[in-house]
């Protein structure tokens, strides 16, 4: 259809790419395909002259966004804000008609960190007021600011240091005009405030206001609506319904919200009142048309959110001026008279001083880049550490289920006392994944360091890990079909591709294994475990570092040697999997005596030509024997002894989705050498009080270091 002007695909669960055939349609205008889930890079569509509107918004798209985008003129209005790439050619800006908001997956992107970062934020905020669309006013002692900026089909807003918008969108069945996203009423309003609902924003897709330097705790955020467009009477302007949701820091608060219908009626006025708690010092409200209701209508679009006035204010209250301030410093100066002699006692107790640094203060010395949970909230959410919301326990300690205040399901891993994981780790773990964002990472909310007290709080996997979905207990099996498997497989390369290739930040994992891999409700994988991560520095070949990590994952030149590429981690997720088709744990599987563990056995049967013989059982023939045969062709490839002849993980993408043919290495068992294949038969025949040891090891998060090895090493030979 080469003659199409307009494409509308939005809200469609589209996933892949996007076609290329796209560029053949040389009269093509408007391109939306917003609210998918397509994957992969932007296509070269520089040859589209015509095109004028292209909408791209919350996707999955990675990579890098091609030059053509930033070098178009100013007439083409491009909105790719929510997703996933990795950088741009181009420093984005903050105005104009190119909306990057929240597109890039490795910086600050929430407040386009390029353009906010000669703004830096000077003091906290505990409240904001804005009168959205419409001008500065004033409600009883309330200051609402103004917002009047004409906003557009794509365009990002820093309206003020401190807020600003995004807008997403146009309206197909109106032509353009500059206040088509301000709605403005020049009736008479008989309610109260009405000063608030003479106008309002408008917007025909997404909009988000985010507030930033605001102070991290709860916030009550009133969201004031009137319905000033849709009239009562009995003219074209009283066709329409306008439905839409609404998001408060991404979690949905109000589903199919209809104006008119919750205030009874047009040109009246209703608050929503919600609590929000901030973290990073962000606020983001996000407006989203889902597609129902009134689609078009005469004279003016009427579908699409609209919002007349936000008011921001915190539960805490902000600090007072003038006699308060007096009155406090009196009080703060009399109790510390008083209780002096008291704190210098506790603080000698604590270590604070004339002893040694406590590891509550040697870590908050660090500048960690997160938000900090009190033990309080932790001990709530938990339930004080109810057994029955224990998830699991690993080197590092235990993992608990919580849910804070705001609803939000977390988990919550424990530091235990013994484990091996000290400050060292557990800021690399911190600093490494509060500075990443990917689909296929787990998310980090924040960390609690009080006393001997460390807790990571991470976003909550419903499936919890790849291991225990496949080598669990009987009832924490689960049924992993083929195509999910597929799904899985691939998910754990793309989030590797982008740690070794498409972060700011390149970083090698050291400790991917199917625990480290965690499923969510729809059996996505997410990695997880940075403890033990490093950074690969580009100017040096490798890292040169203490050998630590998970026996049976570890690539063989990093356990002899200490020499770590990225190509570690892609000789672990060979292991993975392989572990992945055969159903079954690398270090727990030997048919016979001949095999050393699963990798050794699928050596072997790719030499006799028996491929098929890993494939799990339990898929019985209901599996695509393509796929599997050239998973486990790419398994053997990433574990290929030289690390020279192992793929990246972008042409492991690649390979895993059939785009390229996978090269296939003979090798010969031996390449590892004695002293691995002594140091692999040594850990299996050692007596069973050192053998429990070092399975603790193995299905923990904790490390095996390389004095161990030594030790083991030293015994085999």
């Amino acid at each position: 259809m080469t003659s199409m002007k307009r494409l509308m695909l939005r809200n469609c669960n589209l996933s892949g790419p996007i076609p290329a055939y796209i560029s053949a349609m040389t009269e093509l205008q408007i391109l939306d395909l917003s609210f998918n889930k397509l994957e992969g890079n932007i296509p070269d569509l520089s040859g589209l002259y015509s095109l004028k509107y292209m909408f791209l918004t919350n996707n999955l798209l990675s990579g890098h966004i091609p030059n053509w985008i930033p070098s178009r003129d100013s007439g083409f209005q491009i909105d790719v804000s929510y997703n996933n790439f990795s950088e741009i050619s181009m420093p984005p800006t903050c105005t104009g008609n190119q909306n990057y908001f929240r597109s890039f997956s490795g910086q600050d992107n929430s407040l386009l960190a390029e353009c906010m970062k000669n703004k830096p934020c000077l003091k906290e905020q505990h409240s904001l007021y804005i009168n959205c669309g419409g001008n500065a006013t004033t409600i009883g002692k309330i200051e609402y600011e103004e917002d009047q900026d004409p906003a557009g089909a794509a365009k990002f807003v820093s309206v003020r240091d401190t807020w600003g918008f995004s807008s997403s969108g146009n309206f197909w069945d109106v032509n353009s005009t500059s206040n088509q996203y301000k709605a403005t009423n020049v009736s008479i309003l008989r309610m109260n405030n009405s000063e608030l609902y003479m106008s309002a924003r408008l917007c025909p897709l997404s909009l988000t206001y985010y507030a930033r330097c605001l102070a991290n705790q709860n916030y009550t955020v009133k969201l004031h609506f009137a319905e000033i467009v849709i009239r009562n009477n009995r003219s074209f302007y009283s066709l329409g319904r306008r439905i839409f949701d609404v998001y408060i820091q991404e979690q949905l608060v109000l589903k199919d919200f209809n104006i008119e219908n919750v205030a009874q009626g047009v040109d009246r006025a209703t608050v929503m009142e919600f609590k929000a708690v901030v973290r990073n010092k962000v606020l983001q409200i996000r407006f989203h048309w889902a597609g129902k209701g009134t689609t078009a209508a005469p004279l003016r679009g009427t579908y699409g959110p609209l919002i007349s006035a936000i008011s921001v204010e915190s539960d805490f209250g902000r600090p007072k001026n003038g006699m308060m301030k007096i009155l406090t410093g009196l009080v703060v100066v009399v109790l510390a008279l008083f209780l002096f002699p008291m704190i210098v006692g506790i603080l000698w107790s604590k270590g604070y001083i004339g002893g040694k640094m406590s590891r509550e203060k040697e870590l908050k010395g660090f500048d960690l880049q997160t938000c900090f949970f009190t033990y309080k909230q932790i001990k709530a959410a938990t339930n004080n550490f109810d057994a029955a919301n224990k998830l699991g326990e690993g080197g590092f300690g235990s993992v608990y289920k919580g849910i804070l205040l705001d609803g939000t399901i977390i988990a919550v891993k424990k530091l235990s006392s013994r484990s091996k994981q000290g400050n060292r780790e557990f800021v690399t773990e911190i600093g490494m994944i509060s500075a990443l964002q990917h689909p296929n990472l787990v998310r980090l909310y924040g960390c609690c360091i009080e006393g001997n007290q460390l807790f990571l709080v991470y976003e909550y996997m419903e499936k919890n890990s790849l291991a225990r979905a496949m080598f669990g207990s009987d009832d924490q099996l689960l049924t992993l079909d083929w195509p999910t498997r597929q799904k899985i497989c691939v998910g754990i390369a793309r989030g590797l591709a982008f740690l070794h290739e498409e972060s700011t930040l390149k970083i090698v994992h050291r400790d991917i294994k199917s625990t480290n891999v965690l499923l969510d409700m729809d059996l996505n994988p997410k990695i997880s475990d940075f403890g033990l991560a490093r950074l690969d520095e580009e100017e040096d070949t490798h890292i040169s570092t203490q050998v630590a990590g998970t026996i049976g994952y570890m690539a063989p030149e990093y356990v002899l040697w200490g020499y770590l590429t990225n190509k570690a981690d892609v000789y672990s997720f060979g292991v993975v999997a392989l572990e992945i088709v055969a159903g079954k744990s690398n270090m727990k599987f030997r048919p016979s005596e001949k095999y050393v563990c699963l990798l050794d056995w699928a050596h072997v049967l790719q030499k006799t030509g028996n491929l098929m013989e890993l494939v799990d059982p339990k898929l019985g023939s209901e599996f695509n024997k393509e796929e599997a045969v050239r998973m486990i062709k790419v398994a053997l490839l990433c574990t290929n002894p030289s690390p020279a002849l192992r793929p990246n993980m972008s042409e492991v993408i690649s390979m895993l989705n059939g785009e390229t043919a996978v090269h296939e290495l003979g090798m010969d068992r031996s390449l590892y050498g004695s002293d691995f294949r002594a140091l692999t038969d040594q850990l299996l025949q050692q007596p069973e009080s050192l053998n429990t040891s070092l399975n603790a090891k193995w299905v923990g998060s904790s490390s095996i270091t390389n004095n161990d090895l030594y030790s083991i090493n030293k015994n085999s030979r």
